[in-house]
């Protein structure tokens, strides 16, 4: 065992043991700091492989932005965490079901048992000068560009979708139409007023 798989195993084992504390630990907070250390792990083996990019945009996307929202709704919402924890019973057996299939499919691939074959050769070690950057961007807008835009349109509307939700008409808020704002002329906004003047 050389250094490189010493040091993936070592974060395999941070990695497993921080997803199950983020499922088991009773405070929410802690379950975001532990979520936070299986993303920095997760990108730690991605390095290892590496995808630096790749690594990089998880750190900053997902613990930059996404873990700094949770936490702040976790922490400013007053959340019962009483109910939502009173289904984790009932859903133990899917659970345990689906992640016993996970388990299962990741020992296969780890062994190579059953994926020994010449279609499937070890990929060979990157030059000097390779940009994983680079190679994910001739993919993502040459040969995958069809699948990049539907993402995208799929994200856009997810964005316009939740922008709706959130939208309600409350009667103590007071609305904006534009429609009206500029559609006003200057002698409804301005109105002059003659004065005597005063002498003193």
């Amino acid at each position: 065992m050389n250094f490189e798989i010493f040091v993936f195993y070592v974060f395999a084992a941070i990695l497993v043991f921080a997803a199950l504390r983020v499922i088991t630990v009773r405070n929410p907070v802690f379950a975001a700091m532990f979520l936070v250390l299986a993303f920095f792990t997760c990108a730690g083996i991605w390095m290892l492989l590496e995808a630096e990019f790749l690594a990089i945009t998880l750190v900053l996307v997902y613990v930059g932005a996404v873990m700094v929202l949770f936490l702040f709704v976790v922490m400013m919402l007053d959340i019962n965490v009483a109910p939502m924890r009173e289904g984790f019973v009932r859903y133990l057996p899917v659970g345990m079901l689906v992640g016993a299939i996970m388990l299962v499919e990741m020992v296969f691939l780890i062994t190579q048992r059953y994926f020994k074959s010449e279609n499937f050769p070890a990929p060979a070690r990157a030059a000097e000068d390779y940009s994983n950057t680079e190679e994910l961007g001739k993919l993502l807008y040459s040969e995958y560009l069809f699948q990049f835009e539907i993402a995208a349109i799929i994200l856009l509307v997810a964005i316009v979708a939740a922008i709706a939700l959130t939208m309600r008409r409350r009667p103590e808020t007071k609305y904006q139409k534009p429609s009206e704002q500029i559609s006003v002329t200057k002698e409804d906004r301005l109105r002059i007023v003659q004065m005597q003047s005063e002498d003193r």
